[in-house]
């Protein structure tokens, strides 16, 4: 198995009039790693996706599939599920399938058990979950050497996410390069290696560790949860909260005792492992 990238971009920049969508992004997947495009949404991850897969032009920069430009030929050799699945949600599951597979010239996969009776129903009238993993078996279906998933578990449950990101291990150790889309940061640690993007901007790569760096975090703990909250967040802190769980980010913890006895709040401030959204969240303050 070759080592060579299967996509590639070199320094790419897409404007939309006076909006820079992405801007000068350099990157590449190599077989067999699952490379994660982390970012909050509206970060330009999908824009720079839909340059990869040649439906956008960039401004500037060029984008490889395979080694050449991603054209028809290339791109077949692509499996893509984008955002809104990529399903007919007025056709049957069969239907879809069959469909997918001959525009390929491959024979039709098999469902799985739990799958297999729905054949005959409409996709449209399939549970979110069902539907991604159909998406995942059309995707699949001609043997793709490159994957590029855009936020494919968004939306599902949590059993279901773990089944689709089994799905997308296997295809991985068979040696697909895989591209995947997500603002679950939790999912991060799924990923061999990452791509963090803000704004359109990279701010980061490499692995979890490596991009998290010596970054700190606090947890703010207190029973005026929400006062405490509303502080740190008036003071522009980094602060995250997680249900009724404060998390400060790159701060020294004696400028949040001010913060807080400033406000009447009495808190205790315990440092903590600082984690992949909270180095998301100085490196866009930044």
């Amino acid at each position: 198995m070759t080592d060579r990238p299967v996509i590639t971009a070199t320094s790419v920049t897409k404007k939309f009039g006076d909006f820079t969508a992405v801007g000068d992004v350099t990157m590449d997947v190599r077989p067999g790693e699952v490379v994660g495009l982390l970012g909050a949404n509206g970060a330009g991850k999908t824009t720079l996706i839909r340059m990869l897969l040649g439906l956008l032009r960039p401004t500037d920069g060029s984008v490889s599939l395979f080694d050449g430009p991603p054209d028809r030929d290339r791109r077949a050799r692509l499996g893509y599920v984008p955002q809104n699945l990529g399903l007919y949600r007025d056709l049957t599951v069969a239907e879809n399938l069959e469909f997918s597979t001959g525009t390929y010239g491959v024979p039709v996969p098999e469902l799985p058990d739990d799958l297999r009776t729905h054949a005959r129903t409409l996709v449209g009238d399939l549970p979110l979950g069902a539907q991604r993993r159909i998406a995942f078996i059309v995707a699949l279906a001609h043997s793709p050497a490159a994957l590029v998933l855009d936020e494919p578990t968004s939306g599902v449950d949590a059993l279901s996410r773990a089944r689709l990101w089994d799905t997308i291990r296997a295809e991985s150790d068979k040696g697909t390069g895989v591209l995947v889309t997500t603002h679950y940061m939790e999912e991060a640690q799924e990923c061999d290696r990452l791509l963090l993007m803000s704004a359109g901007q990279l701010v980061a790569h490499g692995s979890e560790a490596d991009i998290i760096g010596d970054t700190r975090a606090v947890s703010v703990t207190t029973d005026d949860w929400q006062l405490a909250f509303a502080a740190l967040n008036s003071a522009h802190v980094p602060v995250i909260l997680s249900g009724r769980s404060i998390r400060v980010a790159d701060t020294d913890p004696t400028a949040l005792h001010q913060i807080l006895n400033q406000a009447g709040i009495a808190a205790s401030i315990t440092p903590v492992p600082a984690t992949i959204e909270e180095k998301m969240l100085v490196l866009a303050r930044s």
